[in-house]
């Protein structure tokens, strides 16, 4: 019998829909930013709701950077972040000639621990930056009570969290300064590349839009469609090239229509293993509070028990000997090199974060995964705890 295909760790999940816009945006002329990126930033803050502004960008991490600056981060302020995230959230902060200051996160959730933001807390700090790990929301009302104590900003990573909520309402919707989306291949909608930076405040939101496109007092279409002269514009700040091109921004249109659908997908695949590895030695994901709220499982993060018998790097060698492709979220800043280095970061320093990695694995989960792959995922699991 023919070996079964590799289940990979993630697939997007794009329909004739998205081909087809693409392909109209081809025809179009308009490649680069245009209509559909402007119809596809309309069509994401009426999602968001509440009165929000959104900035398409070409990645979340052009969208983190762009947030940082508008709030007014420079050289020498501090960022507090956690350490259990990707590097993006961090080195946005030395783009700017600011410091990532990393600290723990909670024990159960791995979002960032908000008793760890006050110890850090400096006269050099200007932001918190909670990023809501795997798609549940941070401590939102503790972390913006402290931003308020201390006049800090808040910048939400939202990167695994569309479509997230947090006592009721929607990441995007709460009292932070900006929000940041990220539309990466393995997120819980794509664009391929790209992301959305979501806020209500008119003069942040103005800044980025002036530091999208190098720093131009006018959207290069508004330039070219305009009746008044087209060809004037000018620089009013040193910019950056962040903007989303039409081509992505047409898969977006219509991913956005399906995110509602891909969450109950995700939630219903959540329950499953929720329920089938539940009496195996593993410790399975944290969930909302309030059991109204939404999580939005971008992943589904396990640990190990000490009791599993097998450690993380063989269980993940032994999946992929299953045909299975598992990941592992994340190596802690205070683990690579430039952070550890650059700032003298040591593991003991982080011990929630550090215990968290040595025993993390990431299970495939998107939509584009059948009842018969999730079948696969939950057997290998078991094959290999039970051995």
């Amino acid at each position: 019998m023919a070996e079964p295909k590799f289940l990979p760790f993630a697939l997007p999940d794009i329909g004739e829909e998205e081909i087809a816009e693409v392909v109209d945006a081809l025809r179009s002329g308009w490649v680069t930013t245009g209509p559909k990126t402007k119809q596809f930033e309309a069509d994401f803050a009426a999602f968001i709701g509440d009165g929000v502004e959104a900035i398409a960008v070409n990645s979340a991490t052009a969208g983190l950077h762009l947030a940082l600056e508008a709030v007014g981060i420079g050289p020498g302020d501090e960022v507090i972040v956690p350490t259990y995230t990707f590097t993006a959230t961090a080195e946005v902060v030395r783009y700017l000639g600011a410091h990532p200051v990393c600290v723990d996160v909670d024990p159960v959730t791995f979002n960032i621990s908000p008793a760890a933001i006050r110890a850090a807390i400096t006269p050099k700090t200007r932001a918190i930056m909670p990023v809501h790990f795997a798609g549940l929301a941070c401590e939102m009302d503790e972390i913006v009570a402290i931003a308020r104590e201390h006049n800090l900003k808040v910048i939400e990573d939202a990167a695994h969290a569309l479509p997230t909520t947090y006592q009721g309402k929607l990441v995007g919707t709460l009292d932070s300064d900006v929000t940041v989306f990220s539309f990466y291949a393995n997120k819980t909608m794509t664009t391929g590349e790209g992301g959305m930076v979501v806020s209500k405040n008119r003069d942040i939101i103005a800044r980025c839009k002036v530091m999208r496109l190098h720093g131009i007092s006018r959207d290069a279409f508004d330039r070219y469609v305009s009746k008044t002269p087209a060809w004037y514009y000018e620089v009013v700040a040193p910019g950056f090239k962040y903007n989303m091109p039409d081509i992505a921004a047409a898969i977006g249109i219509h991913q956005l229509k399906k995110i509602g659908a891909f969450r109950e997908k995700r939630e219903a695949m959540a329950a499953r293993y929720d329920a089938e590895l539940a009496g195996l030695p593993l410790i399975l994901p944290a969930r909302p509070t309030l059991a109204s709220d939404a999580h939005a499982w971008h992943l589904y993060p396990v640990r190990l028990k000490p009791e599993a018998g097998v450690g993380r790097d063989d269980f993940i060698a032994q999946m992929a000997e299953r045909g299975i492709g598992c990941s592992v979220h994340f190596i802690p800043l205070h683990r690579h090199p430039v952070w550890r280095d650059g700032y003298g970061l040591r593991n003991v320093d982080f011990p929630v974060a550090d215990a968290a990695f040595e025993a993390e694995v990431t299970l495939p989960l998107y939509t584009k995964m059948s009842d018969a792959d999730q079948t696969r995922v939950i057997a290998a699991v078991r094959g290999i705890l039970s051995a």
